[in-house]
């Protein structure tokens, strides 16, 4: 038997970095990978690698292109719990990616068809990983899609497709795959990728950890992450109808929006100025008249929120419920269309005399566009423990709507407020009514200065304040708090309340006090 040729056996695969000849294949690949969905560009990939060079790999066997992966470098703290494939890449360029930040992002992963069951796939992870491990990386975060999630949904929702998927009651050729190479699931995010009709435009968003991570040297951040507010002074005054109201409250819109906030503010029950409309002039009769309101109330700011392109803290708004029991409730209107509330917590003697008013018993914290809020209605912002719970569930700012009748009641919201700012590293924001209604009992006159908040330190404002209306007149405060610049100094304050806190000495607990965080999916 003569000699064997072993080279006419071998089949030669490689997993190398990319470079600009691959592109073309590429470009076919993912036509191949991903029908239906919006390719990439031949400027995305020159883009990474003009970029991140070293963060784009491909596998080639025998010549051909038969796999790839692109990713990039954030400072995962900066983005939104729940940001989109174009928020973290932007829009596909990487042009966000930051040498300095901590996390390495996965963006796509693809394998030709004809060669899955070669490990494909896991050589470009494994690529990853060691790449993680040579830069010195905390983690690989990713956001992967769900692609046999449609076969299911009109049984199950999406966390429970999931679910089923990690108990392997069920498999997914991606989630499957990822959870075998030692990513975890952190959470699901809503509108990844528009176009991934399979996945119904979710994604799972997984971690793997790198275990060699070493602390280095400090690493330095630019302010990055304004977020504009507009507080509204609101004038309360007698009104014909509820389109009058209307007007009123668009023209407030309008006017944050034209600044190019993020957030409109509105006070507490600014609402009862559609008492000068009602015929009932007994309090108890006519808050629960009020409540009619409601659902006009709700399709006018939700419909504002999407039309100018801004999240609204509605003030807040009477509402009777179940067992004709009357709330007073603060909505958020994201931006998106979706609404979120938020009860009072702490009623007010004057409320429970004059409206019957009942406590709510959820502390919610919300995720938004720019980053997690929490809504404490007047009262709340007086009691410290709320405020602190809604910081370790992650918050930025408090929103406080307010409403109060002499000074006195101004100052209680306005020093708490600042307190909280200080106390808990966190941006506050307090907006109230002025003016009066003569025709509405117990709701005859306003007081009030509304404002912006800071934590107390070099890095803000010198007296803590990055605006504030002047008092008792109809007029807004617009100013910018930065977000970047608040997770710095809970870092690395000149104090650092969060951090130094002695838990070994006390604690908060919360008794039947129902807690919640709301994303928004």
């Amino acid at each position: 038997m003569s000699k064997l040729d072993l080279s006419q056996f071998e089949k030669k695969i490689e997993v190398r970095n990319i470079q600009k000849e691959d592109i073309e294949q590429i470009l076919k690949l993912q036509q191949i990978c991903f029908p239906g969905m919006e390719p990439w560009k031949k400027e995305h990939l020159e883009s990474h690698l003009d970029i991140f060079p070293e963060g784009q790999f491909c596998v080639e066997l025998e010549g051909e292109v038969i796999g790839s992966c692109s990713s990039l470098i954030v400072n995962f703290d900066e983005y939104d719990d729940q940001h989109t494939w174009d928020d973290i890449t932007d829009e596909g360029y990487i042009t966000n990616h930051d040498p300095e930040g901590y996390n390495l992002y996965g963006i796509e992963v693809m394998v030709h068809p004809d060669y899955r069951g070669l490990k494909i796939g896991r050589r470009l992870y494994e690529a990853r990983k060691e790449l993680a491990q040579q830069l010195n990386l905390k983690s690989i975060v990713i956001g992967g899609r769900i692609p046999n999630y449609y076969k299911h949904k009109d049984e199950m929702s999406p966390r429970t497709y999931v679910q089923e998927v990690m108990n392997q009651n069920l498999y997914d050729p991606v989630l499957t795959f990822q959870i075998m190479n030692g990513f975890t699931v952190m959470r699901l995010n809503p509108n990844y990728l528009p176009d991934d009709k399979a996945s119904q435009r979710y994604a799972t968003l997984m971690e793997w950890n790198n275990v060699d991570y070493r602390p280095t040297t400090k690493r330095y951040f630019k302010t990055s992450y304004p977020v504009r507010i507009t507080a509204i002074q609101y004038m309360m005054k007698n009104i014909d109808s509820f389109q009058e109201f209307t007007r009123q409250v668009e023209y407030y819109v309008d006017v944050a929006s034209d600044f190019g906030s993020d957030f409109a503010v509105f006070p507490e029950i600014f609402t009862t100025q559609l008492m000068s409309i009602i015929d009932e002039k007994i309090p108890s009769k006519a808050v629960r008249k009020l409540s009619d309101y409601t659902e006009e109330y709700i399709e006018l700011f939700t419909h504002l929120a999407v039309k100018y392109n801004i999240n609204i803290i509605g003030g807040s708004h009477f509402v009777e419920e179940e067992e004709h029991k009357v709330y007073n409730i603060s909505y958020l209107f994201r931006r998106d269309g979706t609404i979120e509330k938020q009860y009072k917590i702490h009623i007010t003697p004057n409320e429970r005399k004059w409206w019957g008013i009942q406590a709510g018993d959820t502390v919610k914290v919300f995720d938004t566009d720019c980053g997690r809020i929490a809504i404490q209605i007047c009262y709340d912002i007086q009691f410290p423990e709320l405020a602190r719970y809604a910081v370790d569930q992650g918050a930025n700012i408090i929103f406080c709507p307010f409403c109060t009748d002499d000074r006195q009641g101004y100052l209680r919201v306005r020093y708490c407020a600042q307190a909280r700012a200080v106390e808990n590293q966190v941006y506050t924001v307090i907006a109230g009514t002025v003016g009066n209604l003569t025709q509405v009992e117990n709701m005859d006159i306003q007081y009030a200065q509304s404002g912006i908040f800071t934590p107390s330190d070099f890095e803000f404002a010198r007296d803590g304040i990055v605006g504030e209306c002047h008092p008792n007149i109809e007029t807004v405060v617009v100013g910018d708090v930065d977000l970047e610049v608040l997770r710095r100094q809970r870092r690395s304050g000149t104090v650092r309340q969060l951090r130094d806190r002695r838990k070994d000495l006390f604690e908060t607990n919360y008794k039947q006090l129902s807690t919640e965080i709301v994303t928004n999916d």
